[in-house]
This record gives C-alpha cells, sequence and structure tokens, in this order.
C-alpha cells in the first residue's frame, strides 16, 4: 500500500528533467513491472481473477439473494443478469427490455451476478483497440497498432487463438503433474511441519544458552559492582576520620576550648616555681598548633579520580555481542563511494571469500529528542539508492548480511546530512550568453570547460598594462521564482578563476549585452564582492552574488568583519554547494561533503533567478549528477 501511496503522490512533470520511474511488483509473476507515465491506468485487469473472485463471492452469498435492478418496490428477486447492459432482471423485466426481435434479444445473459466484466478485452495504450494477438517476448496480449507502430513493432507475435492453445496446454500439464504429485507434496508437507517444530525447539534452546551467558555476564556484573562500591566505601570512611581528628585539633586552637583555654587557666597561677614547672610544656604545645595554622593543609583528599571505573573497552566489546559463531563476516560501508545529494547512495563490500545471499540496508533520522526505529530495505547487490529522505537532517546508514537464516552483526554506522532545500535540477544554457569561440560545453550540457587558447593570443597585441581579460558567463537552463533550492557543482583543481552564485534575470541581461574585449576590474559588474561600491555598501540587497573559486582555493568576499586576506581564503571544497530562499531572499555556500556552510548574504530575488558561472583562463565546471536508480545501474555497469 505505501508504493501504491507513491505511484499516486503528485508532483512529478511530464517535461521534468529527472523523470519519475516507477516499479512495482506483479502479484502473478513476481516481478518489478514500471508502470511509466500512464502509472496504474496502464496495466491489464485481470477478468480471469475477477471471475473466480465472484464464483467465490456467489458461493459465499448463496443465501442472499440478488434483486432485480429495474423492478418497481418490493423488487423481485433476479433470475438473470444481461453483461451488455450491466443489471439483474427477473423473468418479466428480462421480457419487457429484451423482447424477441430485437437487438437486446441478442445480449449475452447469465446467472445472477454483481461481476459485469466487458466482453471485449482492449489495449490499455490503445483504448479503442481489441486485444487480437499475443507478444512472445513480452508475453502479453497486444493490439494491431502496438505491432505496427508502437513498443512491439520489431517484436514476434502469434495469434490470440494460437496463444490461448498453446498455453492452455502447458496450464493443463502443469496442473496434471501437481496433481500426480500430490502424494509427494502431503509427505513433504509433513517433513515441513516437523522442521518447523525442530525449529521452535532449537530456538527456545538457543535462547535458554543466550539467557545463560548473560546471567553469566550480569552475576561478574554484580560482583565487580559490589568490589568496587566496597572500595569506595572503605577510602571514604578513612579520609572522613583524618578530616575529623583534624577538625578536632583545630577546635581546640579556639578560645575557651582545648589548648587555649587551658593555657588561659595557667596563665592564672601566681606561683612562679608550678607556673615555670607546667608553662615548658605548655609552650611547646602552643608553638606547634602555631606552625599548623601558618601551614595548613587537609588531611586527606576530596577527589575520588583514583576510583573512576573506566568501561570503554568493555562497552565496545559488549556493544559489538553477537553471533560471531556463524561464519559470516561484517560487511564494510564504502564511505567514498557513499553520498547523499536529491537522494542517498550506499555501497558496501563483503570481505569474506563467502558471499552472502542478501543483505538488508537500516537507516533512520537521528533526532536527539526521540529514539526513532530503524527503517529496513532488503537488498540483494552491494548499493542502495535510499529516496524521500528529510531536508537539512542527519541520517544513520548501516548494513547487515544474511546467508540462509543466519545475520552477520550489523556494520558500523555512517552519518551522512542531507541538503538544506530539495535538489534544483538543471542543465547548462547553450543559447543566452554562451560564448562558444571561449567555452566548450559537453553534449549532456552538465559540464563546461574554458580555454585559454588561439583566440587570446591573437588579442595579445591590445592588451597593455591596466587592461584585464573579461569573464566568460553562462547560466542554468532554469530559473526560480519562489521557494527553497539547492545544487552542488565541481570545480576541478587545476581551474584559475571560476565565479559561482545566482543572478537575476535583469541582472544578467545587462552583463550580457556588455562589451566583451575589454573591462575596468574596478568597476566591472560581475559581483561587487571585488568592486569599489562595496567598500561602501556592505550588507544592501542586489540581484546577484557570485564568489570567487581558484587555485584550489574558496574566497569569501569582503565584509565588515573579515577584511584581512588570511581569514578570507579557505581551501576549495570538493563538491559546492548553493542554497538560495527565495522567500527569505538569502543566498548560501556550501560544502557539500560535511555539509557546511562557508557563507552566506542576502540578495534580491524580487526577479527571477537562474544559477550562474563566469570563467577565467584554464578551468571548468560539472554538475552535480541526480542519484537515481539508472544511476546505481551504470555505476554497476562500470
Amino acid at each position: 500500500m505505501d508504493r501504491i501511496d507513491r505511484i499516486n503522490r503528485p508532483g512529478w512533470k511530464r517535461n521534468s528533467l529527472t523523470p519519475r520511474t516507477t516499479t512495482f511488483p506483479c502479484p502473478g509473476c513476481e516481478h518489478d513491472v514500471d508502470l511509466g507515465e500512464r502509472g496504474i491506468n496502464g496495466l491489464f485487469r485481470n477478468f480471469t481473477l475477477e471471475t473466480i473472485v465472484e464464483r467465490y463471492r456467489q458461493a459465499a452469498r448463496a443465501a442472499t439473494a440478488i434483486m432485480c435492478d429495474l423492478c418497481k418496490p418490493p423488487p423481485q428477486e433476479s433470475t438473470k443478469s444481461c453483461m451488455d447492459c450491466s443489471a439483474s432482471y427477473c423473468n418479466e423485466c428480462f421480457k419487457i427490455y429484451h423482447p424477441w426481435g430485437t437487438v437486446k434479444a441478442q445480449h449475452e445473459y447469465v446467472g445472477p451476478t454483481t461481476n459485469f466484466r466487458p466482453k471485449i478485452l482492449m489495449c490499455p495504450e490503445h483504448e479503442t483497440e481489441r486485444i487480437n494477438m499475443y507478444c512472445e517476448l513480452c508475453r502479453r496480449p497486444v493490439c494491431h497498432l502496438c505491432k505496427l507502430g508502437g513498443s512491439h513493432a520489431n517484436h514476434r507475435v502469434t495469434t490470440m487463438s494460437s496463444a490461448y492453445k498453446t498455453l492452455k496446454e502447458k496450464l493443463s500439464k502443469d496442473i496434471d503433474y501437481l496433481i500426480g504429485k500430490e502424494s509427494q507434496v502431503k509427505s513433504q508437507i509433513s517433513e515441513l511441519n516437523l522442521l518447523m517444530k525442530e525449529t521452535e525447539c532449537n530456538g527456545e534452546r538457543a535462547k535458554e544458552e543466550a539467557m545463560t551467558h548473560f546471567e553469566k555476564l550480569f552475576e561478574i556484573l554484580e560482583e565487580r559492582k559490589s568490589s568496587v562500591l566496597k572500595a569506595i566505601d572503605v577510602s571514604k570512611k578513612l579520609r572522613l576520620d583524618k578530616f575529623q581528628t583534624q577538625v578536632e585539633e583545630y577546635q581546640g586552637l579556639l578560645e575557651n576550648n582545648g589548648l587555649v583555654g587551658y593555657a588561659q587557666e595557667v596563665l592564672k597561677e601566681t606561683d612562679q616555681s608550678c607556673f615555670v614547672q607546667t608553662a615548658k610544656q605548655l609552650h611547646l604545645r602552643i608553638q606547634k598548633a602555631t606552625e599548623s595554622l601558618k601551614s595548613f593543609r587537609p588531611a586527606a583528599q576530596t577527589s575520588f579520580e583514583d576510583y573512576v571505573v573506566n568501561t570503554c573497552k568493555q562497552t565496545e566489546v559488549l556493544g559489538e555481542l553477537s553471533f560471531f559463531s556463524s561464519g559470516i563476516d561484517v560487511p564494510e560501508i564504502n564511505e567514498d563511494q557513499s553520498k547523499v545529494y536529491n537522494n542517498a547512495l550506499i555501497s558496501w563490500h563483503h570481505p569474506g571469500k563467502d558471499k552472502a545471499d542478501n543483505y538488508v540496508l537500516e537507516y533512520r533520522k537521528m533526532n536527539r529528542d526521540e529514539d526513532i526505529s530503524w527503517n529496513e530495505i532488503q537488498v540483494c547487490g552491494t548499493s542502495k539508492v535510499v529516496s524521500d529522505l528529510e531536508d537539512n537532517s542527519h541520517y544513520a546508514f548501516r548494513v547487515r548480511a544474511y546467508k540462509g537464516s543466519i545475520c552477520s552483526p550489523c556494520s558500523r554506522e555512517l552519518i551522512l546530512h542531507t541538503p538544506p532545500a530539495p535538489v534544483f535540477s538543471f542543465l547548462f544554457d547553450e543559447k543566452c550568453g554562451y560564448n562558444n569561440e571561449h567555452l566548450l560545453l559537453n553534449l549532456k550540457r552538465d559540464r563546461v570547460e574554458s580555454r585559454a587558447g588561439f583566440t587570446t593570443l591573437l588579442a595579445a597585441d591590445r592588451i597593455q598594462v591596466g587592461y584585464y581579460t573579461s569573464l566568460d558567463y553562462i547560466i542554468g537552463d532554469s530559473g526560480i521564482t519562489k521557494g527553497k533550492h539547492f545544487w552542488a557543482f565541481r570545480v576541478e583543481p587545476y581551474s584559475y578563476l571560476v565565479k559561482v552564485g545566482v543572478a537575476s534575470s535583469d541582472k544578467l541581461q545587462e552583463w550580457l549585452r556588455s562589451p566583451r574585449d575589454a573591462v575596468s576590474p574596478r568597476y566591472e559588474q560581475d559581483s561587487g564582492h571585488d568592486s569599489g561600491s562595496e567598500d561602501t555598501c556592505f550588507d544592501s540587497s542586489q540581484p546577484f552574488t557570485l564568489v570567487a573559486i581558484g587555485m584550489k582555493k574558496f574566497f569569501i568576499p569582503k565584509s565588515p568583519t573579515s577584511n584581512e586576506p588570511e581569514n578570507r581564503v579557505l581551501p576549495m571544497p570538493t563538491t559546492v554547494g548553493i542554497f538560495l530562499d527565495c522567500d527569505k531572499g538569502k543566498v548560501s555556500f556550501y560544502d557539500t561533503e560535511h555539509m557546511k556552510c562557508l557563507y552566506e548574504r542576502q540578495v534580491d530575488c524580487s526577479h527571477t533567478m537562474y544559477p550562474a558561472f563566469a570563467l577565467m583562463g584554464s578551468g571548468a565546471v560539472q554538475l552535480e549528477e541526480s542519484i537515481t536508480a539508472k544511476y546505481l545501474e551504470y555505476q554497476e555497469d562500470m
């Protein structure tokens, strides 16, 4: 049902650059069928199955009569159903509406039913044509238009009667074979029942053994817990006793208490010989207390750092606790080949010699507040495209291998960050402003190169001091008027200067109308970031924003808080992403490998905005290819 919901989900456009392809598992042949543009409407109705279902329905509701559709109230019980009229009749009404000698008298009628199927099977691709042939290659009924100029033009076909006879003979032989093997089937069913009971007993035994192992671990943990807590209590009591002794000693130094009180009483002694006899020892005790007071040191430490339990290794080992006796190696996710763009592409390999029968790819959205359950996808190969991921979210991916009924432990998790907005698909525009003398566009229009070659040398005699070669612009073939959009591309490392960003339609017309032979760098209308106008207007919203990339560096434009060159130069990302939010009037530049924002600023989006690129000297820009199922098949073929 989830796949049917996705089939009927709106949003796909016929002229989209990346058409949506939807496959659906056929319940008859158990193969995935490409529904194409027409979706479910392009499938045949299974009238044979409908007839079988209706036959059992009639048997189930035999006690409930089908009433006549034409009788005046109260209706009578029907005795016939007309397949041409799609209605049920009693005897009297049937005679009235199907009189002898008329065309209706020739209608096909059956017993009372509610299943009115058409008499002729029509072609789903050519709705006015009846099915009259059978394609042996596709194994499906077709009409004569399908054979003449349709998708079955070069296929071998046969007549419907011949196909009916051949298929019926095969089906009859297969049924007779199954009936003849009835005793064998019964014995195999009995064997399967015994295997089910054995599996249940073995499963319970395995659970008991697992519980025993875990109980042993619990006992060890409880024992270690008791000894650790006892050692902490002993150390705590010893330290508290030392502190208590020290407190009592210092309390004796207080007036009217202990040593000080005794000394005060001795001072009241008037007999000199008695005073001298007592004062000598008392003076030594007071001197010792005074020295202790001057150099105060606690009798014990309050920290229990030596008693912190280190469970890092044990936690890691327990986290990998699994059925290692299964003999299946853990699959490893290939982080270099796995990536996320409009969809997520996850690739992995199996390090062991014995390949697994299939794999289960698990993924979930990472949320600190909630513990979200894992989604599972069964995969036969070693890569999978995962769609319907939320924007600007972290997702965790892991893989398990299966060989028969044995499962391997999960691989290490791979964390990927989805783009901040839906991916905007476009190609380079080969008409608007494209200079084919300096720029080279490939056939797919997803890669452009700038060549500083023969044309530049021809203009060398005009180059003087203060002269700068102009930028060659190229834009995307689709514009943006509203919403949030994200696109990514790669700038080749050897590129000298490439400017990337967005520009409005009116600004592009102004640029593309300007002379291309020479422009002043001070007043060049490429981005404003290197012009004198920006020195006095940092925060003004303008209808374009371009940043410079070149010589393996990413140059952040000037701002009131960042004017120093060392703060404005970053290493060039492998893949650069641009996030345009027309609703908020903001454009952001991302390092897509880590999905980290490098620079953002306000932009005027009152006109249609286009992805814009400008190249000078040698350089190249490659648009990021959307990840689809066909993309995955191409990667596997490579």
